[in-house]
C-alpha cells in the first residue's frame, strides 16, 4: 500500500487531472502509456479531486474520462504493490489476510467519495475497460462506451475475488444471473452487449464519444442543481440499500483470495503466458 497518506500529490506521479470549467468538473485517467492501470496511488488520487469536487460551488456534473486508447486496463502491476506477491507485508497468512482486508476497504473508501458526490458523474469509456477499470465506470451514474470499448472482470481467473464491488453493481443493474455469467467466466462483453445488460445508457462511434460524453455532462449541469442533486441522492439510496453490508463481505473475500496461493499462480502464470494451475489454497 501507499507508504503516507498525503494530501499532495508529487511531481511527475499524477495519474488522475482535474479541470473545471463551465460547471463541469472533468477527471481524467491520464497514464496513456500503462492503458491509465490503476494502483494504489491512483485510488488515493480519486478521493482527493472527489472531495476537492464536492466541496466546490461551481460543479454541477463531473465527466469522468482517459487519455489514449484504453479507459483502464485494471491494475498496474508495475506499481508498488500491484504485483500480488509482497503486495501487503504479513508475519502470517492471517496477518497479511488482515492487511489485505483493511487495504481493500481503504479502496472502497476512495470509491464512495466519488460513487457518492452530490453531483451526477457521467463516464465516457473507450477502448480497454477490465477489472478495476470496469469496477470504476459502474460507479459513474451514467456511462458513455465508444463502439470498440471492451469491458471485462478478469479477477476470478487470476485466483482473486473482484475487489471494489463491480460484481454487486452488475446484479444491481442487469441482475444476478449476468453478474456471476461475467464475474465467474472472466469473459470480455462489447460495447453492444454491455448496453443490451444495461451497463452503459450510450453507444457511439470512437470519434464521436468524447463529444457526446462532454455534451451530456453539460446537459446536466444545466439543470437546477438542488432538483438534480435530489434525485441522484433517492435513486442511490433506493439502489444501493444493501450495498454496505455486501461491500464488507466483498473486502472479506477478496483478502482471503490475495493472500491465497491461487493468487500468486493465477499472477505468476499471467506472467509466464501458461494456464494457471488452481488447487483452492
Amino acid at each position: 500500500m501507499i507508504d503516507t497518506i498525503s494530501t499532495e500529490v508529487a511531481e511527475g506521479e499524477e495519474r488522475i487531472r482535474l479541470e473545471v470549467a463551465d460547471g463541469v468538473a472533468v477527471l481524467t485517467l491520464c497514464r496513456p502509456d500503462k492503458l491509465n492501470g490503476w494502483s494504489w496511488e491512483s485510488s488515493r488520487q480519486l478521493g482527493l479531486l472527489a472531495d476537492r469536487i464536492r466541496f466546490d460551488p461551481s460543479v454541477r456534473a463531473v465527466l469522468l474520462r482517459a487519455e489514449g486508447r484504453a479507459f483502464c486496463a485494471g491494475i498496474d502491476v508495475t506499481a508498488p504493490g500491484g504485483a500480488i506477491t509482497g503486495a501487503i507485508t504479513g508475519a502470517t497468512t492471517a496477518e497479511r489476510t488482515r492487511n489485505y482486508y483493511e487495504g481493500i476497504r481503504w479502496i472502497h473508501e476512495r470509491f464512495a467519495v466519488l460513487a457518492r458526490l452530490p453531483q451526477p458523474v457521467v463516464a465516457a469509456v473507450q477502448g480497454y475497460c477490465l477489472g478495476f477499470g470496469f469496477e470504476l465506470a459502474l460507479m459513474a451514474d451514467v456511462r458513455v462506451a465508444a463502439r470498440d470499448a471492451v469491458f471485462a472482470l478478469p479477477e476470478a481467473r487470476l485466483g482473486v475475488a473482484v475487489d471494489a464491488g463491480g460484481d454487486l453493481r452488475i446484479a444491481r443493474e442487469a441482475g444476478a444471473g449476468w453478474a456471476k455469467f461475467l464475474a465467474l467466466t472472466g469473459r470480455r462483453i462489447d460495447a453492444a452487449t454491455a448496453e443490451r445488460l444495461h451497463l452503459v445508457q450510450l453507444v457511439v462511434e470512437p470519434g464521436e464519444m468524447e463529444d457526446v460524453a462532454r455534451a451530456l455532462a453539460a446537459e446536466i449541469a444545466a439543470n437546477a442543481p438542488l432538483a438534480v442533486q435530489g434525485i441522484k441522492r433517492a435513486i442511490d439510496v433506493y439502489a444501493d440499500a444493501a450495498l454496505p453490508a455486501a461491500l464488507d463481505r466483498v473486502a472479506m473475500t477478496a483478502a482471503l483470495t490475495l493472500a491465497s496461493d491461487d493468487a500468486r499462480e493465477g499472477y505468476t502464470a499471467r506472467a509466464e503466458r501458461r494456464p494457471p494451475r488452481f488447487t483452492g489454497g
